[in-house]
């Protein structure tokens, strides 16, 4: 399932969750109801708890298809070196290695991490004091086959619940202090460029509507100091409220410095994925569409996508329009992930236009999607219009469709188009 679908299951999933006041009933909850969705293509699983005195993990949960284990056992880390790795990547593939389990028939396994992370010390190594990290819950996933992309399902299932749980905590100790949200606005909308800019051939317009006092989309324009290359990046923080915007502003820092010190796109995203995993452990993931238009007569133009809806390039000659693909994960989930570049050349008249989940899912009164092909049948009709009317005419679109909706969510646009 794609990434952000497969976030938004998740979300729908916790949303028509009955009253639950305990963690782990919350979680068996959604351990039962991933395995039920047939999409996401999970057999069964397992939910294992940090027991007290934090040595040893003790099942709580067993559903689906798998091969019963007793009631309570228990798994020592000292024996499961793969508990440690699971602290630092969040999610793992590995041979099973207990030979209880062994026993039962299960030889390979996959496991996430969800909640809350807790440091440990693990002696001395080449004369410093190692560290690891544990996570409160671990859950074991049986899946038709143990491929690379099922890590990334893991991924967002981590990512997903443990937010949850965070935000739980939060929204039962603390109340919104509006004072603080407002001085917050004004320093997001502080980061965000001047929506007009020009460059070479390319004139581009770009707009941020937060649905709430502050949010997690953001856009931005990029010089370089020789100024014969600017960058263009598009992003949105899937948490809510003040975690998103504090993960877009860090985003935006670090995208700054990157292009600064020119570092290759791909070099910059794997930095960024990393630093957003190590910054931010328990929001959720950020995805970011960035590209670099130059000085050439060409219309060159390299991207990096983790996991931003696909930009649509509008090709005049043939009046047709193209997705452009995700390069690589989204931000945050696991650390070390690979990203590549991929490129479009601009002709005259060409657009491309970048955009945040708020437009395409904004809902009508009947909970309908605005959708993908509106989107695509908005461009076409006013393909003739300049980037600044392009922008403005899609959100009025939007705007009128989900009039009467009763889901919202951040809206962002940036219209790019060569004119010479």
């Amino acid at each position: 399932m794609e990434q952000k679908k497969l976030y938004r299951t998740l979300e729908n999933i916790i949303k028509q969750a009955p009253k639950i006041a305990n963690e782990t009933g919350l979680l068996s909850y959604v351990l039962e109801e991933i395995i039920k969705n047939e999409e996401i293509k999970i057999m069964g699983g397992r939910l294992w708890k940090l027991n007290e005195s934090k040595d040893a993990y003790i099942l709580i949960e067993q559903m689906g298809e798998v091969e019963l284990i007793e009631k309570n056992y228990e798994l020592k880390v000292i024996k499961y070196p793969m508990f440690k790795k699971v602290g630092l990547y969040r999610s793992v593939i590995a041979d099973e290695t207990e030979k209880y389990l062994i026993d039962k028939g299960i030889y390979h396994y996959s496991a996430t991490g969800v909640g809350e992370r807790y440091k440990f010390k693990d002696g001395m190594q080449d004369g410093k004091e190692e560290q690891y990290l544990l996570y409160e819950y671990l859950i074991a996933l049986n899946a038709k086959t143990l491929e690379e992309n099922l890590l990334n399902t893991l991924n967002i299932i981590s990512m997903t619940l443990s937010s949850i749980l965070r935000t739980k905590d939060i929204e039962s100790t603390a109340k919104e202090n509006i004072q603080e949200l407002e001085k917050a606005r004004e320093i997001q909308q502080s980061i965000l460029p001047e929506h007009e800019m020009k460059f070479g051939n390319y004139e581009m317009f770009g707009l941020s509507l937060p649905d709430k006092i502050v949010g997690g989309d953001f856009f931005d324009y990029l010089e370089s100091e020789d100024e014969e290359r600017v960058g263009i990046a598009i992003g949105d923080a899937a948490s809510k409220g003040i975690s998103a915007a504090a993960q877009a502003l860090y985003i935006s820092g670090a995208l700054k410095m990157g292009v600064g010190y020119q570092v290759k796109m791909t070099t910059m995203m794997s930095k960024i994925n990393n630093l957003v995993y190590e910054t931010f452990p328990y929001e959720r993931f950020v995805t970011l569409f960035y590209c670099e238009l130059i000085t050439d007569k060409k219309g060159l133009c390299q991207f990096v996508n983790a996991g931003q809806n696909p930009p649509l390039f509008y090709k005049s000659e043939s009046n047709s329009i193209e997705s452009l693909p995700s390069t690589g994960p989204v931000l945050g989930p696991a650390p070390y992930q690979k990203y590549y570049v991929d490129s479009i050349n601009f002709k005259k008249n060409d657009i491309l236009l970048l955009y945040t989940d708020g437009i395409v899912e904004a809902t009508n009164e009947k909970f309908e999607f605005y959708g993908d092909e509106a989107l695509k049948n908005v461009l076409l009709k006013y393909k003739d219009k300049t980037p600044k009317e392009i922008c403005e005419l899609i959100s009025e679109d939007v705007s009128v469709f989900s009039a009467h909706g009763v889901y919202c969510d951040d809206r962002t646009l940036v219209a790019i188009k060569r004119i010479n």
